[in-house]
């Protein structure tokens, strides 16, 4: 099937009515929100690495990412009003109002710069209420070729844009996680990284930039790179004071990878379970993750299954939602519907539980923070045989 298709999705089950935390989530996750007051509804993200196209919005006491600079969410049927000066706002469908969300405040942190002048929200990003991200590199070998570029990914164009550097130094990282910490409570670290051309594939940047942070304050990291040329860096990047590790295969079966994302598919996934194995080795099991995007061709049957192969040797599987990006080759393919989230994160949540590996007893990472996803709800959802 190609990925050019729509592929088959159940239909939103959604009507006009208040919904519970899991539903709301996975309904704004799918189909994104139009702000009645887009310049007063806090921080939102275009372009970049990580979740972009997005905005913060606590549901529940869960912060999570839902896209607001995408297709999709310009025509979605849910509607947030303008926020009251604590940031509270109200999400309607059809007129009805579904659900309560709130705008986390602005961080502390982003009124900072570097003695050279560098904002200190150029080098590191808020993603949910206490989490820190960054890209250390902000170009990709893939991202630069037309041939081999993933076709969901813009990394380049928050850089393009001048909304942050090339490259954040470890210094630079450490002054502004140590900032971070102490304006605005983060309690973790996310460092991810476009591929360089290395054979290690970003790993020697993790191990030099987490040194960099932990030399000024003890914060949990999850480290993200593709699979590295050997094995010992795993143990490199646990020395250097990476807690977790994220190795991301984005599409699972090897058609869809071959379409959306040629030169990362060179890797192939059996390099993939070579390299989680070594991992869950020297981090152990469930502190080794690896993003899964729904959405992007692969099947229900397919998600699952790999699903449970991963959750099998110890690594969690962090489904979430595929968001068409403004500015790439897949802007406008589907969103997978909320139906369709609800039917694989159902039972992965449930193999998550009988396995014991949950996201947040994880060190770091973006399970852990869980904004891009409702999957952390589910590990706790129980089905009705149960």
């Amino acid at each position: 099937m190609s990925v050019a298709q729509t592929f088959d999705q159940p239909k939103s089950a959604s009507t006009a009515r208040p919904m519970s935390g899991e539903e709301l989530i996975n309904e704004l996750q799918s189909n994104g929100v139009r702000l009645v007051d887009p310049k007063n509804s806090g921080e939102s993200r275009r372009g970049g690495a990580g979740p972009s196209d997005h905005t913060a919005l606590t549901i529940n006491d869960k912060t999570v990412m839902i896209p607001v600079h995408t297709a999709p969410a310009f025509s979605s049927p849910y509607v947030v009003d303008a926020p009251d000066a604590e940031g509270n706002s109200r999400v309607r469908r059809d007129g009805v109002d579904v659900g309560r969300v709130k705008f986390p405040f602005r961080p502390k942190f982003y009124d900072l710069s570097t003695a050279d002048g560098v904002p200190y929200s150029h080098i590191a990003a808020l993603h949910s209420k206490d989490v820190l991200a960054t890209t250390i590199l902000q170009t990709c070998i893939r991202y630069q070729s037309r041939t081999k570029t993933c076709k969901f990914c813009s990394i380049g164009q928050s850089l393009a844009a001048g909304r942050t550097i090339e490259r954040k130094t470890p210094e630079q990282l450490g002054e502004v996680a140590k900032a971070a910490v102490e304006l605005d409570g983060i309690t973790q670290m996310i460092m991810t990284t476009g591929t360089p051309p290395t054979k290690d594939r970003g790993a020697s940047l993790l191990v030099e930039s987490a040194e960099g942070v932990k030399a000024r304050v003890d914060l949990p990291i999850q480290g993200q790179c593709e699979p590295p040329d050997t094995d010992d860096w795993f143990q490199r990047m646990k020395d250097a004071g990476i807690d977790s590790l994220g190795m991301h295969l984005e599409a699972v079966s090897d058609e869809v990878r071959a379409e959306v994302m040629p030169g990362k598919a060179q890797v192939s996934i059996d390099r993939y379970f070579e390299a989680f194995e070594a991992a869950v080795e020297v981090f152990g099991r469930g502190e080794v993750s690896t993003y899964i995007l729904a959405g992007l061709g692969d099947t229900k049957e397919q998600i699952i299954n790999m699903s449970e192969r991963l959750i099998d040797i110890g690594v969690y599987p962090f489904v979430v939602p595929f968001v068409p990006i403004s500015g790439t080759p897949m802007e406008s393919h589907p969103t997978p519907s909320a139906g369709f989230m609800h039917e694989i994160l159902m039972p992965i949540g449930k193999m998550l539980r009988e396995s014991g590996i949950k996201s947040e007893d994880m060190a770091a990472g973006c399970a852990k923070c869980g904004a891009c996803s409702a999957l952390s709800l589910y590990e706790k959802l129980k089905t009705p045989a149960e």
